[in-house]
């Protein structure tokens, strides 16, 4: 395989945006496909992959499901974020018209990326464990009413056509992914010289009391720290144990991060740092602008697209 520079993990089937993403984070690597995001962590756990990378949120479909969950009790500690705009194409049997189609098949997180399109298409969106898994279900059923959403080297690899190239609901369509590696394989203050700073992405458990949140929050406000994301999700299957994923626009060993944290200490149950990563130079720098189709449908509102999705008033290029 040449100089290989190690191996990356990560979840769907080759062609998968996961594994586009995976060869653009770290080029020289090869890449190891994984049935379930469960399978890319443990694929480092036990030594078959060096790193894992993990989608966290997209522009338009937001928090991906799972990876919140999983990340506290991987046993790994995230070492970068890579950021990927994706530009899905209909993918079908060659020959097949537009008009032929009736079902597309696809991630659900891809679904949510496509709702208008679907809509104004008038075609039915069908869950698919991956999106190049989507498309190699469509080669290997022969039938032209079915289609897949996925990415064009998916296509190319199973032998489909491009009937729609940009079909996502706004321009701006990203996903976020963390890298994660072996507890020890990095050490998180390694980066200090990252040209664009460094992100620290943070658990934290909370009391379940009136004005938990604002006081476990205020100590970033008052050290100027900035929080590029907050989630919130429930532990152990209880309702009155409320834990937050955090991405803070800082580092331990900065004196405002640690003034932060020695507050959020006071405030909190527990806080664990899940890694400490140089900052993306992407940061900032998405995309405007409406897709391909979006942008063909809007000036008369006329065919091939047909009318908004309802709801929407005509012309509108914005994604709710």
């Amino acid at each position: 395989m040449g100089n290989v520079l190690g191996t990356i993990a990560f979840q769907g089937r080759p062609g998968a945006y996961s594994d586009l993403a995976a060869r653009q984070a770290r080029p020289g690597w090869a890449t190891l496909p994984c049935p379930s995001f469960a399978a890319a962590i443990n694929a480092v756990r036990f030594g078959q992959a060096d790193e894992a990378l993990l989608p966290c949120e997209n522009t338009l479909a937001g928090r991906v499901p799972e990876i919140h969950a999983l990340l506290p009790d991987a046993a790994l500690v995230l070492v970068g974020e890579h950021f990927m705009p994706i530009h899905h194409c209909l993918l079908a049997l060659p020959g097949t018209p537009l008009g032929a189609v009736r079902r597309v098949h696809t991630h659900p997180v891809a679904l949510l990326q496509i709702r208008d399109y679907l809509a104004a298409q008038g075609l039915e969106g069908v869950s698919a464990f991956d999106t190049a898994g989507a498309a190699e279900l469509v080669a290997s059923w022969g039938d032209p009413s079915q289609a897949a959403v996925a990415s064009e080297l998916a296509g190319t690899l199973n032998g489909l056509e491009v009937l729609a190239r940009h079909v996502e609901d706004a321009g701006h369509n990203t996903t976020r992914f963390y890298l994660a590696a072996p507890e020890g394989a990095h050490h998180p203050q390694g980066c200090r010289d990252a040209p664009h700073g460094l992100m620290t992405t943070l658990i934290v458990e909370g009391p379940s009391v009136p004005g938990a949140l604002h006081a476990m929050l205020g100590g970033f406000a008052t050290h100027g720290v900035n929080m590029t994301r907050i989630e919130s999700y429930m532990k152990g299957g209880r309702f009155d144990t409320p834990c937050f994923l955090m991405d803070v626009e800082a580092a331990p060993g900065q004196p405002a991060m640690d003034a932060a944290l020695h507050a959020l200490g006071r405030t909190c149950v527990s806080v664990r740092v899940l890694g400490v990563y140089p900052r993306s130079a992407y940061r900032g720098g998405l995309g405007e602008g409406q897709p391909t189709w979006r942008a063909q449908a809007n000036p008369s509102q006329t065919e091939p697209w047909g009318a908004p999705s309802p709801g929407r008033a005509p012309g509108n290029g914005e994604t709710p």
